[in-house]
């Protein structure tokens, strides 16, 4: 099988050396700057026909080592895959994504180590795409940014009462209290995340501007209502079947005039079928459980539907590309610390995860999408000025 494989990847002509099991070396291109060291000799026929899901399961487990800088890494197997695999697209999965079916996922991705994550997010832990005005920033001041960004466009004001939903260790709910003196209620599924975020809230004195709960969104109670709700990273834990539930929770937890925002990846196909060549189904079997991501026209349509308005919806694909690139960059600079804290193979998903997706996003198999939606007043008005230059003022 290996005969028949060899001259067919030398014709791509990719700067790969390839070692055996037997010890025995090959380059494949000129110069080589990555090796696939292959240590199950049965993955070889799987190898014909190669998939990202099915190259980042076998490096998962153990069953091949890479060797080399991770960007090059990724931008190798891409090649691979998009000559020699089928590309075959999956039809999109719809889940149940019942209350116990999305706890386990999210206590399987977030209740890894917080430790571990601490060592490659900023200084707030805020786990999601930041926003780089000029380009030129530096994570912690990307994610700072990120956090001014969302509560300008929500116009948050002191007294606003902020729902988040998905808060996280409590980056965006804090900055919210301490920055725009607003008073946050934050909901998690993410023990370790909660503990975290509760002791942070403590160390800065903001216990009486900001409460966090354990509690899933559905459990939301129905007699309340805020200025103002932000969900950031959420989204993509909800699922097709239950957008429509979720975009009526929120409608339905905003008072008359008061401004929603999502913050989520979405999918670059409109029928949300997972990112192509098996990337999609690599993330779904070792990252994000569950995950699905909807195109945006299809949560722009949960969301209208909901009795919401959308009033702006920008694109931070770009934005995310890079901060994935600083996440995997720090991560991979500090691995000797790393696995100390987790076992060997969930770092080597990490590892494949981080820098894959920064591939992924500036590639454009995927995006990410704020939607900022009012809730009209009774005779159709609202309250959003009439540009958007505050946001920049």
């Amino acid at each position: 099988m290996l005969a028949t494989l060899l001259p067919t990847l030398r014709e791509l002509d990719l700067p790969l050396r390839l070692k055996l099991w037997d010890g025995k070396e090959m380059d494949i291109g000129p110069a080589p700057s990555v090796t696939l060291e292959i240590k199950d000799p049965n993955l070889v026929a799987q190898l014909a026909h190669p998939s990202l899901d099915l190259l980042g399961g076998a490096y998962v487990e153990g069953q091949i080592d890479l060797h080399g800088p991770l960007e090059e890494i990724i931008r190798i197997g891409d090649e691979i895959t998009r000559a020699l695999g089928d590309e075959g697209d999956s039809v999109p999965t719809r889940e149940a994504h019942d209350k116990a079916t999305d706890a386990e996922a999210i206590s399987y991705h977030y209740d890894l180590s917080n430790a571990f994550y601490q060592l490659w997010l900023d200084r707030d832990m805020v786990y999601s795409c930041g926003y780089f005005e000029t380009g030129t920033e530096d994570l912690d001041q990307a994610q700072q940014a990120k956090l001014r960004h969302l509560c300008r466009k929500l116009r948050l004001k002191p007294g606003d009462r902020l729902l988040d939903v998905g808060c996280g260790w409590g980056g965006l709910a804090r900055f919210a209290a301490r920055e725009y003196d607003a008073d946050v209620f934050g909901i998690t599924l993410s023990r370790e995340q909660l503990k975290l975020a509760r002791e942070r809230v403590a160390a800065e004195g903001l216990e009486g501007q900001v409460r966090l709960e354990l509690m899933d969104y559905r459990d939301l109670p129905q007699n309340e209502q805020f200025d103002k709700i932000v969900s950031v990273g959420m989204f993509e834990h909800v699922g097709h079947a239950n957008l429509p539930l979720y975009c009526r929770q929120l409608a339905s937890l905003v008072r008359p005039g008061g401004l929603v925002m999502n913050h989520g990846i979405t999918s670059r196909y409109i029928d949300g079928r997972p990112v192509s060549h098996g990337a999609g189904e690599f993330i779904d079997r070792y990252v994000f459980p569950h995950g699905e991501l909807p195109h945006v026209t299809e949560i722009g349509a949960c969301i209208s539907e909901s009795g919401l308005e959308i009033v702006d919806v920008e694109s931070l694909r770009l934005h995310y590309a890079r901060t994935l690139q600083f996440w995997s960059e720090r991560l991979e600079a500090r691995l000797d610390e790393a696995q100390r804290m987790v076992p060997e193979r969930a770092l080597r998903i990490w590892r494949i995860y981080l820098a894959g997706c920064a591939y992924g996003f500036r590639r454009n198999w995927i995006n990410l999408h704020q939607i900022l939606a009012s809730k009209p007043l009774p005779d159709g008005s609202h309250e959003l000025p009439w540009s958007r230059a505050d946001l920049y003022a």
